[in-house]
């Protein structure tokens, strides 16, 4: 996470363009399924593991990463940079009450912030090109985007070059957690990689089919790659011992 807002903080200042990506297991399944998602994916110039069985999985290739950086985490990171090193934020998604709510909260918990602007999340694709005006003439830095994937991925991807701003981050229904709308899981939740069963039980009706396809599709793809891996370590040593 530090290395993270570092890292950000540091293109921010040297103007270098960068779409952070967020990854879990629901969208390592639609990377193999959805070919544009793939494309924007392959794009970033960041990506991050939002879910710990993509940890876990790392650890078991022999390749760790680090940790697990939760984008509602790292938005609330950067949010603080932003207040504390000058940086405009632009937040665009959610409700209007959802998101006027979360610029109001993060107002009040940094006084220093400079908010750039702010506007729903629902829009006609013909109103873009007003969106980006707005985005422009607001001179924002960092674009928060709260959308659903993959909407929210293809929307920076299309946009961006079109925007001065220089980071645009998702944050998926962040806006909704700061504004008290959804409660995040207990940390020992989110740390045992079972902050999905939290959200399940909140919005059971929305979340179940999700949760119950993705794990699964996301479980037989980690065992089929840990078996090929398997498999790949040991067909030389066999070739080695052989000869």
């Amino acid at each position: 996470m530090d290395s993270a807002v570092s890292e950000l903080c540091r293109r921010l200042d040297s103007r270098i363009k960068t779409h952070v990506v967020f990854v879990n297991a629901a969208k390592v399944v639609q990377y193999r399924d959805n070919f544009a998602l793939r494309d924007v994916i392959e794009r970033a110039g960041m990506l991050l593991a939002d879910g710990m069985p993509l940890v876990w999985l790392s650890r078991l290739k022999g390749t760790p990463l680090p940790e697990r950086v939760a984008g509602v985490d790292l938005m609330d990171r950067m949010v603080k940079a932003a207040a504390e090193r000058g940086y405009r934020v632009y937040f665009l998604g959610a409700r209007h009450e959802v998101v006027s709510k979360a610029v109001a909260d993060f107002v009040k918990r940094y006084p220093l912030l400079q908010v750039a602007g702010y506007r729903d999340g629902y829009f006609l694709p013909q109103q873009e090109k007003e969106i980006n005006a707005e985005i422009n003439c607001s001179k924002a830095d960092l674009v928060l985007i709260a959308m659903s994937t993959p909407q929210k991925e293809l929307w920076a991807d299309r946009n961006m070059e079109k925007l001065h701003a220089i980071i645009y981050q998702g944050v998926g229904g962040g806006f909704d957690v700061v504004a008290g709308l959804a409660k995040r899981a207990p940390l020992w939740m989110q740390r045992t990689g079972l902050e999905w069963s939290y959200r399940l039980f909140q919005e059971p009706g929305r979340m179940w089919k999700r949760y119950l396809f993705s794990n699964l599709s996301f479980l037989r793809l980690a065992l089929h790659d840990l078996a090929t891996a398997s498999r790949n370590v040991q067909e030389p040593a066999a070739h080695a011992s052989s000869d």
